[in-house]
């Protein structure tokens, strides 16, 4: 009964004029396809023909009508994502100010030991295909749960090997996907020609933009995969199918012969579970799952429980006796112990109070003194985007047309000394991003203190 009543996975990929589904139930697998004016009517339609009641769908784009790009970041620190919508602009084929993008850090290995710089690889589209595919899905009564690379999927069909580098290439149509892969990491993905005499070459090309050498194996699947196979052996390394999973064996089974490379890509975008790499879905429309590092917290959490209640049952029944003998002298001491708890609770709490406002009376710092006076020693065309202060001093970090003339003006600064560059000046666009320490004069605090007034007299 429980198999029955199994929720169906929904997985559509949107390639050229055409919709491919594949409709996931246990080891089922049924998979269509969708040519119709309005497409969201013929899907809603071959999903009740089939007695199918899916509530969710998973969307595939084609790899073509995305951007995806390795970036290189800069060593300055912030936050991740701002940094890389702020490098997108000069990526994007498309306006960047709105484009739905994701992201994902890439594996160390394939960096060519660039050690200043940080490597992500991001997928990007137009904002007008990402809303054209989540339109579709609500007007077939759906609720989109990813929205990525249908190429990027294929993973979800095969075991992987962490250490070995990976070229697939798949081919629907006319088309064909590359995919390199560091494990079931995604190292970079491309849309080729489909010709055999130019799957090579377009190989090797993409192994530059990766920073690889040569792969570990190739992987060739889809439609004309075996005169694709014949090809790829031009790149030294072992063409061979996809080691596909026994469960994915039984659902590609169902596929039968003939063009098949769309349906596969559909069925990858069904089978996908939990986070998908780069997911473009709207950030308030994805479902709350919890990451890798929840589920091994909440794991440790569980542990710790059992182990606990374990240890709880632990002792014999030779200790039963004494320990009710224990339990009954607890009992009776319980009102004196727990009076005495209140006391030293109480006494604890106005101990820690004291501390605590001796401790902020002796090492206050006192922001706004000296933020009043950095607005008025920087200048107009210089702004701040981060300022940390601490019982040393203080640190600024931002942005200003010349970097190296804030130094003197920190330096005469009454309550600042020793003012030095804590990392590399970088130039951005028409700005230079910095990062200075100050350490804080010996008589600042003195100087921060509000002097006291003199009888008779105003306060100088």
């Amino acid at each position: 009964m429980g198999m029955k009543f199994r929720p169906a996975r929904l997985g559509v990929v949107f390639l050229g004029d055409r919709l491919w589904g594949a409709l996931i139930q246990q080891n089922r697998a049924d998979t269509f396809v969708i040519e119709a004016e309005n497409p969201a009517t013929a899907l809603r339609a071959e999903l009740d023909a089939r007695g199918r009641a899916p509530r969710t769908v998973a969307i595939g784009l084609a790899r073509a009508a995305v951007t995806v790009k390795p970036i290189d970041l800069p060593p300055i620190g912030g936050e991740v994502r701002d940094m890389v919508k702020f490098e997108l602009e000069r990526h994007l084929p498309f306006p960047a100010d709105d484009a739905p993008f994701d992201f994902a850090p890439l594996p160390p290995e394939a960096d060519s030991g660039a050690a200043a710089a940080r490597r992500v690889l991001v997928t990007a589209a137009d904002r007008r295909v990402v809303d054209a595919a989540v339109k579709l899905a609500e007007d077939a009564k759906l609720r989109p749960v990813s929205l990525t690379v249908a190429t990027h999927d294929l993973p979800a069909l095969v075991r992987t090997d962490p250490k070995q580098r990976v070229a697939w290439i798949h081919r629907s149509g006319d088309r064909a996907d590359l995919l390199l892969l560091r494990g079931s990491a995604i190292v970079l993905s491309r849309s080729v020609p489909a010709d055999d005499a130019q799957l090579a070459p377009e190989v090797r090309r993409s192994f530059t933009v990766a920073r690889w050498k040569s792969c570990d194996a190739v992987w060739a699947s889809g439609d004309g995969a075996a005169s694709a196979t014949a090809a790829l052996q031009a790149l030294g390394a072992p063409v061979t199918p996809p080691p596909y999973t026994p469960r994915a064996r039984q659902r590609l089974a169902a596929l039968g012969e003939g063009p098949r490379g769309a349906l596969e890509l559909a069925l990858a975008v069904a089978s996908g579970r939990g986070i998908r790499p780069l997911d473009l879905l709207p950030a308030s429309m994805k479902p709350r799952r919890l990451t890798r590092h929840q589920w091994i917290t909440v794991g440790m959490a569980a542990a710790t429980l059992v182990l606990s209640l374990a240890a709880l049952l632990v002792p014999g029944i030779r200790e039963q006796y004494r320990l009710g003998r224990l339990s009954a002298e607890i009992r009776r001491l319980d009102p004196e112990v727990r009076a005495v708890e209140r006391v030293l609770g109480d006494l604890e709490r106005k101990r820690q109070l004291l501390a605590t406002a001796a401790t902020l009376e002796r090492a206050a710092i006192r922001p706004l003194p000296v933020l009043r006076e950095l607005t008025e020693v920087l200048p107009g065309d210089a702004w701040l985007t981060m300022l940390a202060f601490d019982a040393k001093g203080v640190e600024l970090t931002g942005q200003a047309a010349q970097a190296s003339a804030l130094i003197p003006l920190l330096e005469n600064s009454a309550r600042l000394e020793r003012v030095e560059f804590a990392s590399p000046v970088t130039r951005g666009r028409e700005r230079e991003q910095f990062r200075i320490r100050a350490a804080w004069e010996t008589l600042a605090p003195a100087a921060a203190a509000p002097p006291a007034p003199t009888p008779g007299g105003r306060r100088q």
